[in-house]
């Protein structure tokens, strides 16, 4: 013989069950979210993966491009130069002349490149600028003075190649 429940018992047993299936079912929609988040979160990082290894590509091409242009830059000199050296035996004075239209060439292509030459003899000492190699006592001068340069400075305000070497009054003693 079936053993009979009281309605009440069915009842609840009823409600347990519907709110078994409606946990079930929102832990089943919860697991897809996370799925999804977790798919989502994958392709983030594959694609921020990606986008690095075109940078470093891009970044390595135009490294590679800038120093073409630089060695480009230098071909004339040293085209200049091996002339110079073909005729090292010709006269001293136009070996010289030579000498001298390359060292002008090869401060165009510094120029060019962003570093010209400075010319700060007679200018404030500026240790930004400046390295202070020697101090003289001299009355020619203010103190603080630029009085001789020893190693030329290239470069302009926003970008220095090489500070400058030079000798800095002291004032008159």
């Amino acid at each position: 013989m079936a053993e009979e429940r009281p309605p009440q018992e069915e009842s609840l047993r009823a409600t347990r069950d519907g709110q078994d299936a409606d946990q079930d079912r929102v832990i089943a929609e919860l697991r897809a979210q996370v799925a999804q988040l977790e798919d989502r979160w994958r392709r983030a990082v594959a694609e921020l993966d990606n986008f690095r290894k075109r940078v470093a590509g891009e970044s390595e091409r135009q490294r590679a491009a800038e120093r073409a242009r630089v060695a480009a830059e230098w071909l004339p000199v040293l085209d200049n130069l091996d002339l110079a050296l073909e005729h090292a035996s010709a006269d001293p004075g136009a070996i010289v002349e030579g000498v001298r239209a390359v060292r002008e060439q090869a401060l165009g292509v510094l120029a060019r490149l962003g570093f010209p030459r400075r010319d700060d003899e007679g200018l404030t000492f500026d240790p930004a600028r400046h390295e202070a190699v020697a101090a003289i006592p001299t009355s020619d001068a203010p103190a603080g003075t630029v009085v001789r340069v020893i190693r030329p400075g290239y470069g302009d305000e926003e970008r220095q190649l090489r500070p400058a070497s030079v000798v800095v009054a002291t004032g008159a003693q």
